[in-house]
């Protein structure tokens, strides 16, 4: 089985003998100096007993395991509430900054400006300190603000990205703007935005960790509660090699759902180029 060689471009200048070896060369340094700090980091958890069974007993009680669903569901669901939230809120501000309203306009884009340079944490903090919500409305609250303000510049891109003769030749035919946006310029826009928009979704699931700062009962706050028993001598690192990797799973989860969207939607036949036949000569006229 032969392989073929690099092809030189104009970014990219096929290497040499001497630079091959070079690259070999960094390649192995470099392995050596991961599996070096991977070994050093495994040598470290068992010097400090993270590997003892006293600190991974609580996993096998069934009311541990019975508190990690509990706040792993309970953080799907503030995740869920705050991405349809955040939907339609992102669309609801993208209405606004397209409207030919000025007053509206002006209006919608003091909103976006405003909570996306607002931190997460702080809106959190000021909805549940300041106005005494519950600690799930606060999260959501302050997910969907933040999440929605983004969005909302999303759709707004996505939505001008279109081609202008669409919009043009929609116009012609004498549909009102509503129409256009609808039927025309939001079908088309999807396409384009969908893997950002799920790429949002991810810092959205991610950023529903911040509720365990305010005693909401989420997969995080739970990992807390277990990772400061005195009974099983603080079990934190134990705890977080148990719970991150299912954060990262999720979010891994999120992201492959994107790159799969948008690889099926590049093979969608809808959005494929129509090859034309090559133009013949035709019957002439007498």
């Amino acid at each position: 089985m032969t392989h073929s060689a690099p092809s030189a471009t104009a970014l990219y200048d096929i290497p040499g003998p001497l630079t091959r070896k070079r690259h070999r060369l960094y390649g192995i340094v470099s392995s050596v100096l991961i599996l070096a700090l991977l070994g050093w980091i495994i040598y470290l958890l068992f010097d400090t007993d993270q590997f003892t069974s006293v600190k991974w007993t609580p996993f096998e009680y069934q009311g541990i395991q019975e508190l990690l669903l509990r706040g792993l569901g309970n953080t799907l669901k503030a995740f869920a509430y705050a991405a349809v939230l955040s939907l339609a809120l992102g669309a609801l501000l993208a209405v606004g900054r397209l409207s030919v309203h000025r007053p509206l306009r002006w209006i919608s884009t003091l909103l976006v400006e405003f909570f996306r340079a607002m931190p997460v944490l702080v809106m959190i903090f000021f909805i549940f300190v300041a106005l005494k919500v519950q600690p799930l409305p606060a999260l959501v609250a302050g997910l969907t603000l933040y999440n929605g303000s983004v969005l909302a510049e999303v759709f707004r891109t996505g939505i001008h990205s279109v081609d202008r003769g669409q919009r043009e030749a929609a116009y012609a035919l004498g549909m009102r703007k509503t129409q256009v946006t609808t039927y025309v310029l939001a079908p088309q826009a999807v396409r384009a935005m969908l893997p950002t928009i799920i790429s949002q979704l991810v810092v959205a699931l991610k950023d529903t960790s911040l509720g365990f700062l305010i005693t909401y009962e989420e997969f995080l706050h739970a990992g807390k509660l277990i990772a400061s028993n005195l009974d099983y001598d603080l079990p934190f690192i134990p705890v977080v090699m148990v719970i991150s990797p299912i954060y990262i799973g999720l979010c891994m989860l999120l992201s492959w759902f994107a790159t799969w969207v948008a690889k099926r939607e590049r093979r969608n036949v809808k959005t494929k180029a129509v090859e034309v036949a090559p133009a013949e000569p035709g019957t002439l006229l007498p």
